[in-house]
């Protein structure tokens, strides 16, 4: 039919395909807006409980005042090879066989 020929000849354009093409970049921009737009959106239950938060400056420097910083041990993370369960493993071992 003549008329299917058209129809699959219009969609295959190339017009066709910078137009749809361009369609997907307005459609995103406008759905990154929306979903920027999230995070500063907050909830009202979350507004209150961060007014509430009570944790200042000051407070976590007093604890840090009282800690004792002069009694620390340097514990060495797991490597990208190491496997980080096996790691723990060896360090609680060794703690256990320190301690004893």
């Amino acid at each position: 039919s003549y008329t299917h020929r058209l129809f699959r000849s219009l969609i295959r354009s190339v017009t066709h395909r910078h137009q749809s093409k361009s369609l997907y970049l307005i459609g995103g921009s406008f759905g990154l807006r929306e979903f920027a737009q999230i995070r500063y959106d907050v909830d009202p239950a979350l507004k209150e409980k961060l007014k509430q938060n009570t944790v200042t400056l000051e407070s976590e420097y007093e604890k840090l005042e009282k800690s004792n910083l002069d009694n620390w041990e340097n514990i060495r993370g797991p490597s990208l090879w190491e496997d980080s369960r096996t790691v723990q493993k060896q360090r609680r071992e060794a703690l256990r066989l320190k301690t004893e």
